[in-house]
C-alpha cells in the first residue's frame, strides 16, 4: 500500500510534536506558576461536579466526550495524533515531571520563571509541529481550529478566546466550591492570551516552511 504524500515527515512532525509537547507541560508544572487554560477547566469541572470519580477517569470521559463532539464538527482533524495525545501524553508528563523534579526539587523563583518561559515556548512551537503535520490534533485543539476555518477568523484570536472560556468556567468552578482545584496563575493567563499568537508565528516561520519543503524534495525525487 502507498503511503500518502510527505507521510514521513508529518508522522515525525507528529511524534516530536507530542513529546515535545508534553515534556512543556512536566515544565509548565514544575514552574508552580498555575496550569494550563484546558486544565483549569477540567480540574475546576471535575473539583466541582466530578469527585465521584478519580481526576484520570474524568479526564479521560471528558476527552472522550470532546472527541465525540469534534467528529461530529469535523473528522478530519481526529487523526494519528489524537490518539497519541490520548494515551501518550500522560506518560510522558509523569516522566518529565519527575526527572524535573529529581534534577531541581526546590527551584527558587528565577528556575521557575525559566521553566514557565520554557514551558510556554516549547508548547507553543510544539502544538504548530503536530497542528501543521495534518495527521490530526488534540480534542481540545480541534475547537478552536474548525472555528477559525469555518468562519474564516483568525486562528490566533479564536484560541485566545477559546482558552479565556476555560479559565473563566475553571475559575467560576472553583469560587463555587471546586475540591482539589487550583486558582488561574500566572502561567495560566500567559497562556492563555500568548499561545494562540506564538503557535501562528511558529506555524508561519517553521511549521508550514518545513513541510513544504519536504513536499518539494518528495516532488523532485518522485520527478
Amino acid at each position: 500500500m502507498k503511503l500518502p504524500e510527505t507521510f514521513r515527515p508529518r508522522l515525525a512532525m507528529t511524534l516530536v510534536g507530542v513529546m515535545l509537547c508534553s515534556i512543556a507541560v512536566g515544565f509548565f508544572k514544575c514552574s508552580l506558576f498555575g496550569v494550563d487554560p484546558f486544565q483549569c477547566f477540567a480540574m475546576g469541572s471535575w473539583g466541582r461536579f466530578g469527585q465521584m470519580l478519580s481526576y484520570g477517569t474524568y479526564y479521560t470521559v471528558l476527552s472522550l466526550v470532546m472527541l465525540a463532539v469534534d467528529l461530529f464538527l469535523d473528522r478530519h482533524y481526529i487523526g494519528i495524533a489524537t490518539f497519541i495525545n490520548l494515551f501518550l501524553t500522560g506518560y510522558v508528563v509523569d516522566f518529565s515531571q519527575h526527572t524535573i523534579t529529581n534534577l531541581c526539587p526546590n527551584p527558587s523563583l528565577p528556575v521557575r520563571v525559566v521553566f514557565l518561559a520554557v514551558g510556554v515556548v516549547l508548547m507553543c512551537f510544539s502544538s504548530s509541529l503536530y497542528m501543521t503535520s495534518d495527521l490530526g490534533v488534540s480534542v481540545y485543539d480541534a475547537i478552536p481550529i474548525v472555528i477559525s476555518n469555518r468562519k474564516g477568523w483568525p486562528f490566533k484570536f479564536v484560541r485566545i478566546s477559546s482558552d479565556l472560556v476555560c479559565v473563566a468556567i475553571g475559575t467560576a468552578c472553583v469560587l463555587a466550591g471546586a475540591v482539589g482545584a487550583p486558582l488561574p496563575g500566572l502561567g495560566t493567563i500567559i497562556t492563555a492570551f500568548f499561545m494562540g499568537p506564538l503557535v501562528d508565528f511558529f506555524n508561519r516561520t517553521f511549521s508550514r516552511p518545513l513541510l513544504e519543503r519536504c513536499r518539494a524534495r518528495e516532488a523532485q525525487n518522485a520527478g
